[in-house]
C-alpha cells in the first residue's frame, strides 16, 4: 500500500491554489502541534526526571552509609521511592503513548527485592532518566523561553543597559540595529530547532522508561497469561455483540421486507384474476420492498467486511469513509505493506465509529486521520477540532462530555480483542485526539 495524503469531504475540485495552501497550512499546523505536544512531554519528563536525581543521590547516600550498617536499617525507604517513582513515570508515559505495562509488585523483603530482575531495571532507567532525561528536560523548558527572548529582541533592546548581553547563549552586546536583527535570527534558529528536534528529544527521553519500565521477559508468565485471557474474553465478546448486531440488522431490515414481498406476491396472485390493475400496482410494491430488501442486505454484508478493503486497501477504505463524513475531514496514509485483514477491518469500523462521532457530536469544523506502518505496528491517529470533553467508557468520542455514547466502548472492545492500546485525549475545548496502536498481523 502506498503512501496516500489527500484532502476530502468539502474540497471542491479543481482548486488548484487552494488545495496546495490548505496543504501547507495542515502541515504547518501538524509541525506546530507536533512542537508543542513535544514540549509539554519534555516538561512533564523533566518533573520526574528532577525526582530521580534526587532519588539517585539518596541511594548513593544509602549506599554508602550501608557500609557501617546505618544505611541497611533506611534501604527499604529509598526503594519504596523507586518503585513509586517508576509507576509514576509509567502513567505520565501511559498518558502520551502505548500502555507501559508494570512488572509484578517487587518482593517485600530487602535482600529479595535487591536481587528482583525489575529492581534492577528500574535502577538501570533512574540512572538514565535522571541524566540524560533531565538534560533532555531541561533543553525542552528553555529552548522555547530562548527562542521568545531572541525573536522579540529588537522590540526591547533600546530599553536595556549599555554593555548588556545581548544573546541568549550570553555572547555579544547589541549597539545597532543590525545587531538586534541578527539576534532576531538566532531567535528564528532557535524556533526551527523546536520545531524540528523537540519531538525526537521526547522520544528519546521516553524511550529508557518504555524500555526498562515495562514487564521484561524474565518475569513470571502469569502476567502475560492473565493479559492474553482478557484478551480473550474481550475478543469474544465482540465477536458477540458483531452477530447480535448483524442479527438485528437482518431482522429488523431484510427479514421485513422480504415478509412484506411475501404477503404482496400472495395478495396479488389472488387479485390477479379479478382485479388485473390492482394485482399490477401490488407487484409493483413487491419489487420496490424487494430492491429494498437486497440493498439492505448488501448494507449488512458491506458491515462484515467492506469489500473497498480488498479493492482498494486500507488507504482507498479510509478515504472512502473520510469523503462520506459530514465534516471536513484530511486522509495521511503511509502503510507499505498490506496488515492482516481482521486488522485492517478493525481499522476501518474504528475510523468510521469516530467519524460518525466527530459529526454528530463534537461540533469540529476539521478531522484529520493519519494511519502509519511500521515495525510490524499500525498506529491510527483521529483529530477533531471540536468541543472536546470525551474520554469516559460511556462518552462516545467527539461527544463534548455527552452522556450515553456506545462510540468509545465499541472501539475499546475491538481494539482489546487484537491486544492493541488506545490512547484518548479530550480537554475541555479541545482538540479530541484518538490514537490506536494495532498489531499488523502476519
Amino acid at each position: 500500500m502506498t503512501a496516500s495524503t489527500s484532502e476530502v469531504g468539502g474540497a471542491t475540485a479543481g482548486d488548484g491554489v487552494a488545495a496546495p495552501r490548505e496543504s501547507v497550512r495542515h502541515i504547518a499546523l501538524r509541525t506546530l502541534g507536533a512542537a508543542g505536544r513535544a514540549i509539554a512531554q519534555l516538561a512533564s519528563g523533566l518533573n520526574t526526571a528532577v525526582l530521580a536525581g534526587l532519588l539517585l543521590l539518596c541511594l548513593a547516600l544509602t549506599a554508602l552509609t550501608s557500609l557501617v550498617g546505618v544505611g541497611l536499617l533506611i534501604a527499604p525507604a529509598p526503594l519504596r521511592a523507586l518503585h513509586a517513582l517508576a509507576g509514576r513515570e509509567r502513567d505520565r508515559l501511559a498518558r502520551r503513548g502505548p500502555e507501559v505495562i508494570a512488572p509484578p509488585p517487587p518482593p517485600t523483603r530487602l535482600r529479595l527485592a535487591l536481587a528482583d530482575p525489575a529492581t534492577h531495571r528500574e535502577l538501570r532507567w533512574l540512572v538514565r532518566h535522571s541524566t540524560l532525561g533531565l538534560l533532555l528536560g531541561l533543553l525542552g523548558v528553555t529552548l522555547p523561553i530562548t527562542a521568545v527572548r531572541d525573536t522579540t529582541f529588537p522590540l526591547y533592546w533600546t530599553f536595556m543597559p549599555e554593555n548588556t548581553t545581548a544573546t541568549s547563549l550570553g555572547i555579544g552586546h547589541a549597539h545597532t540595529w543590525p545587531d538586534a536583527l541578527a539576534v532576531a535570527l538566532l531567535g528564528i534558529g532557535w524556533i526551527a530547532i523546536i520545531l524540528g528536534l523537540t519531538p525526537g528529544m521526547a522520544r528519546l527521553q521516553s524511550a529508557p522508561g518504555r524500555r526498562l519500565l515495562a514487564a521484561g521477559p524474565d518475569v513470571d508468565l502469569s502476567l502475560r497469561v492473565a493479559e492474553l485471557t482478557a484478551t480473550r474474553a474481550a475478543a469474544l465478546d465482540a465477536h458477540a455483540t458483531e452477530l447480535r448486531r448483524i442479527e438485528r440488522s437482518l431482522h429488523d431490515g431484510a427479514q421485513n421486507r422480504l415478509v412484506s414481498v411475501a404477503v404482496l406476491l400472495g395478495a396479488a396472485r389472488r387479485m390477479v384474476a379479478r382485479d388485473p390493475a390492482g394485482a399490477d400496482e401490488l407487484l409493483e410494491r413487491a419489487q420496490s420492498a424487494a430492491e429494498q430488501a437486497l440493498a439492505e442486505l448488501r448494507t449488512v454484508a458491506r458491515g462484515i467486511l467492506p469489500p473497498v478493503l480488498a479493492d482498494r486497501g486500507l488507504a482507498g477504505a479510509l478515504s472512502g469513509l473520510a469523503a462520506d463524513c459530514a465534516v471536513p475531514c484530511r486522509i495521511d496514509v503511509d502503510v507499505p505493506e498490506r496488515c492482516a485483514a481482521s486488522v485492517e477491518a478493525t481499522a476501518y469500523f474504528i475510523v468510521a465509529e469516530a467519524l460518525t462521532n466527530i459529526a454528530k457530536h463534537s461540533g469540529a469544523r476539521h478531522a484529520t486521520i493519519t494511519a502509519r506502518g511500521s515495525g510490524g505496528r499500525l498506529v491510527l491517529r483521529v483529530e477533531d477540532d471540536g468541543q472536546g470533553g470525551a474520554g469516559g467508557p460511556s462518552q462516545a468520542f467527539g461527544s463534548g462530555g455527552a452522556e450515553g455514547g456506545s462510540g468509545i466502548t465499541g472501539i475499546r472492545r475491538r481494539i482489546a480483542a487484537h491486544d492493541g492500546g488506545l490512547t484518548l485525549t479530550s480537554p475541555p475545548g479541545g482538540p479530541t485526539v484518538l490514537t490506536v496502536d494495532l498489531p499488523r498481523g502476519a
